[in-house]
């Protein structure tokens, strides 16, 4: 049950950004920018980052939405999304991108803790300064999205064809527009 009066069947942050419509919008831009526009990394790789981070803070919503999304943009390979969730050095994905997800795990247990080692061996693997900086921020931006789900207590559905269908809607329509519609919510004082 969610800790505030959140509008009812609305999953994980829909229900948040139901709530509060205004701080919904530059939360979901900035989602689109770093997994959906244009960018070196695909939008896979983008949305397996975000994946990986979220898997790592433990929340559901996210981590299945997000491996969703990068299964809609991979070929629906849920294997690969599992391998990079739980052991990414043994996963089928480049070695760039094995070293920036190690950026990421770096920065999901604070900022300080990535170093110049990791971001040495990322240039080393092809990493340009922008991917290890859209890294750092999707693995920053996953730590409060994932905190904002599971700190509001919002409602997880564990239905898997409705995560496929939302992880179709974000693969090719990005983040601006609700993959589920809110119902009017009454405020009450």
């Amino acid at each position: 049950m969610p800790h505030i009066l959140l509008p009812e069947g609305l999953p994980g942050i829909s229900s948040g950004f139901a709530f509060r419509p205004e701080t919904a919008k530059p939360m979901r831009e900035l989602a689109h920018i770093l997994l959906h526009d244009a960018s070196t990394l695909t939008p896979g790789e983008r949305e397996l980052i975000a994946t990986f981070v979220s898997t790592r803070n433990d929340c559901y919503f996210c981590q299945t939405s997000h491996g969703a999304a990068a299964a809609a943009h991979l070929g629906n390979d849920s294997k690969l999304i599992e391998e990079v969730q739980h052991d990414f050095f043994r996963a089928k994905i480049s070695d760039k991108l094995k070293a920036l997800l190690v950026i990421a795990g770096q920065v999901q247990q604070g900022g300080k803790n990535v170093t110049a080692e990791s971001v040495e061996q990322a240039r080393l693997h092809g990493a340009t300064d922008l991917e290890i900086h859209d890294t750092v921020l999707i693995a920053a931006a996953f730590c409060m999205y994932n905190r904002y789900v599971d700190g509001l207590a919002t409602w997880q559905p564990r239905d898997p064809a409705m995560y496929a269908s939302m992880g179709e809607h974000l693969a090719t329509h990005g983040y601006l527009t609700p993959s589920v519609k809110a119902p009017p919510l009454e405020v009450t004082k």
